[in-house]
């Protein structure tokens, strides 16, 4: 309960601002319409339409592309001196390059469609979940694979039962950080590119200078946000149940 102590002073800060007069209602509507307006877009069914386009067609199958893609790919990069020579370069140069300047290439050779999102979105996650791969595996003792191989291990074997679960912590905090990037990169694609969802629904509020609207997506956006993150924490103490991070 203390935990939520922040989030409901903020809460009663920016409705005691908003009916202050300090602004006007168009600048910033008080929190109480805001919700009024997300009651309403639930009742009327649009809010679910909007949120699952926004996540199951885009932000989840993106982040599992990625999480799947980055995963091998960072298991090759630690394991094979081809696949390092190939893909390291590449890596290095495209993890801190903002990865919206390919968005008019995306466009270009995918439309204005369901894949061009998520094609933005692999693009955005799977770096974060390629280098904590990466990290995750060179950090595996050595001890741990050469007792392993001493007892007839082969490599797939030592991959799936020695190296894997020892570097499950690193890769789930690569899959921590690649989960809300994904649903940022998923709401900017859907600015950007229209059509329907939670971040088309803001743009188009904004276009019809509809305050409420705007806010009431930002805080829809918030909220799942937040519902994903604390699933991803959720299944990470599930899937570490063994580690001491979770004993602790």
């Amino acid at each position: 309960m203390a935990r939520l102590i922040p989030i409901l002073l903020v809460a009663a800060a920016w409705e005691a601002f908003a009916r202050s007069g300090a602004v006007t209602p168009f600048m910033l509507p008080p929190l109480s319409a805001v919700i009024e307006r997300i009651w309403s877009d639930a009742a009327s069914g649009e809010l679910w339409v909007n949120a699952k386009l926004t996540l199951l067609y885009r932000t989840l199958p993106g982040f599992l592309i990625a999480a799947v893609a980055g995963v091998a790919a960072g298991f090759a990069i630690a394991r094979n001196a081809l696949a390092r020579w190939f893909l390291d370069p590449i890596v290095s140069i495209g993890f801190p390059m903002p990865k919206i300047a390919f968005l008019p290439v995306i466009v270009l050779w995918l439309g204005f469609f369901e894949a061009s999102k998520i094609a933005m979105i692999v693009l955005d996650a799977i770096f974060p979940v390629i280098t904590a791969t990466v990290a995750g595996i060179a950090a595996v003792e050595r001890e741990l694979i050469w007792s392993a191989r001493n007892m007839g291990a082969r490599e797939g074997e030592l991959m799936r039962q020695v190296m894997l679960p020892a570097a499950l912590p690193q890769i789930m905090t690569g899959l921590q950080v690649a989960l809300p990037l994904s649903l940022i990169v998923a709401v900017v694609a859907e600015m950007a590119m229209g059509g329907y969802g939670l971040g088309a629904a803001m743009l188009a509020a904004s276009r019809f200078a509809d305050s409420r609207g705007v806010f009431a997506g930002i805080v829809e956006i918030a909220i799942v946000g937040l519902v994903l993150v604390k699933g991803m924490a959720l299944l990470r103490r599930q899937l570490l149940l063994w580690h001491p991070e979770t004993q602790a």
